[in-house]
């Protein structure tokens, strides 16, 4: 299918990331899945997909936080196939940066993979979105808005990721749309001093449905932003099962 769109998924080798890239290889699309420290993932994913269809994926490693590598991603993900039809900026970075703790690296690092690398990716691929007429998603996060306690670089970070969304699909309209997508209790944190057992439960009070997400459901919405919603631009979805309807 060599006439088939093609997306970017920035962090694409596990959790959001691979139901993402599942989602999308299943209803036809061809992927550049890129990663960073999960190369092992992001391959044995790939085979996996490849194995279905084949030569429709490619993986590619980059330091998102290194702008030099973030140039050769974008040059190298549009050389894949020769097009980009969608950018998927799901890569993040999240652990906890107490005030009196937090340090320059954190910072850097935290801005850098959910604020920066979205924006210099965005950037450097517009030529092509804008050929294509294609799409930018953003993974942001429901504490954009409702800061989550301890973990002020990363809020702020995600904050500026809805801005980035809302300004991109204004500057870059008509030809590309852009939205973003903030998911709530979707996949706990691997690393277990990001979110403790207490701040997970006292989470889940809050979520009106009672429990968490699962990958798919940010996939689903992913899915429906490429495929069903023409007339849709500069919005964030909230897929988070109700959190954000309490305080």
């Amino acid at each position: 299918m060599t006439d088939s769109p093609v997306a970017l998924i920035t962090g694409g080798a596990r959790r959001i990331g691979a139901a993402i890239a599942r989602k999308l290889h299943s209803a036809g699309w061809r992927l550049v899945i890129h990663c960073h420290h999960s190369l092992s993932d992001a391959e044995q994913l790939a085979g996996q997909l490849n194995s279905q269809r084949a030569a429709s994926v490619n993986v590619l490693s980059a330091d998102l936080c290194a702008m030099d590598q973030v140039k050769t991603l974008a040059d190298s993900a549009l050389t894949s196939f020769g097009q980009i039809n969608a950018l998927i900026n799901n890569a993040s970075s999240f652990y906890p940066t107490a005030i009196g703790e937090a340090c320059e690296s954190q910072w850097d690092d935290l801005i850098g993979s959910n604020l920066k690398a979205p924006f210099f990716l965005s950037q450097h691929l517009t030529p092509a979105l804008t050929a294509s007429k294609g799409c930018i998603v953003n993974i942001a996060d429901i504490h954009a808005e409702r800061p989550l306690k301890g973990h002020s670089i990363y809020c702020i970070a995600k904050a500026g990721n809805v801005m980035l969304t809302k300004t991109l699909a204004r500057e870059l309209a008509p030809d590309v749309r852009v939205n973003g997508i903030a998911p709530g209790a979707i996949a706990w944190p691997e690393d277990a001093a990001a979110l403790s057992e207490a701040e997970q439960s006292a989470i889940l009070q809050r979520v009106a449905l009672g429990r968490t997400g699962e990958p798919d459901d940010i996939a689903r919405t992913v899915a429906f932003l490429l495929h069903d919603a023409p007339y849709i631009s500069g919005q964030i979805i909230a897929v988070d099962g109700g959190r954000t309807l309490q305080g």
